[in-house]
């Protein structure tokens, strides 16, 4: 069974998406040590809440696509996945699909 990492409080865990490397002219872009971390990433697991707000309704669950500025949270790595730990304050928005799309 693959290890899982359960967040505590209002912390939040990230899957990176991968970038993507085509570009448009069709010019594939191998992967260096000089790329941009991510900033958008899937949840897969929330915390409770703050403890100090009992009632505090976190604004983002599992499955969710988020967007986050590249400098939050802490990265860490779990059974060779690479995921980023971060306050659910840090995150800028969830991306939704809009229907028709």
């Amino acid at each position: 069974m693959p290890d899982a990492l359960r967040p505590l409080f209002d912390q939040v865990v990230i899957k990176e998406l991968e970038p993507d490397r085509m570009r448009k002219s069709g010019l594939l872009v191998p992967q260096g040590t000089h790329d941009l971390p991510p900033n958008e990433g899937i949840v897969l697991a929330v915390g409770v809440g703050p403890p100090e707000l009992p009632d505090f309704r976190m604004p983002v669950g599992p499955g969710d696509h988020v967007v986050f500025p590249r400098s939050a949270g802490v990265w860490v790595e779990v059974d060779d996945e690479r995921l980023l730990v971060c306050r659910v304050r840090e995150l800028l928005g969830v991306i939704e699909s809009v229907p028709g799309d």
